[in-house]
């Protein structure tokens, strides 16, 4: 089984609380079937799409670095980003923690994507900052790496939504909402 589920702002991607913090928001209130787990994080204050299985090696083919998988996100900054400003990104070799990043997908978008829903609560709005939608497309996954890559170049992260795994995208699925995947769907995720 694959199951594709829309991630909400605030909740943590597991299923259990952590013990010093029993009133954050978890997996366990979304009615995910019970025999899977997650394939990968999205971070408390990351949205989108996170997909869960019960097929062990799925975890693996999706998740070794050696696979190169590609994700795509949908990134609000600070600032107004030229072309240039995206370079580093594209070229790779940013540094984040000690690691090299590779080479991504990056440019500017003009407009806030239609299919993109409020936030609850909603990012902060500053009258004199202007804010500007980015499109990126990883092939590797570290720890808030898309964040850091953002600031890393000048313009903060102020949100960030998973919209796609390899070819299969987070279409019109709503945030708390999750569907199991059939074979054309399954085969998107891996595309390369």
């Amino acid at each position: 089984m694959l199951v594709a589920f829309n991630k909400p702002y605030g909740i943590l991607s597991q299923f259990n609380p952590n013990p010093n913090e029993p009133d954050q928001g978890t997996l366990k209130g979304f009615d995910l079937p019970k025999s899977v787990v997650p394939l990968g994080r999205l971070d408390m204050d990351s949205e989108g799409l996170l997909l869960f299985t019960d097929e062990k090696a799925l975890e693996h083919k999706l998740l070794h670095p050696r696979f190169q998988h590609r994700r795509r996100y949908l990134v609000l900054v600070e600032g107004e980003p030229e072309a240039s400003d995206l370079e580093p990104m594209r070229q790779g070799g940013l540094i984040i923690k000690g690691h090299k990043c590779l080479p991504c997908r990056a440019r500017a978008l003009k407009q806030k994507p239609d299919f993109v829903w409020e936030r609850n609560p909603p990012v902060r709005v500053r009258q004199k900052i202007i804010d500007t939608w980015l499109r990126l497309e990883l092939r590797e996954g570290k720890n808030r790496q898309v964040r850091r890559m953002t600031a890393a170049v000048g313009f903060p992260t102020l949100r960030l939504i998973r919209e796609g795994i390899g070819a299969f995208p987070l279409g019109d699925l709503q945030p708390g909402y999750w569907k199991e995947l059939d074979e054309e769907e399954r085969a998107a995720v891996f595309a390369r």
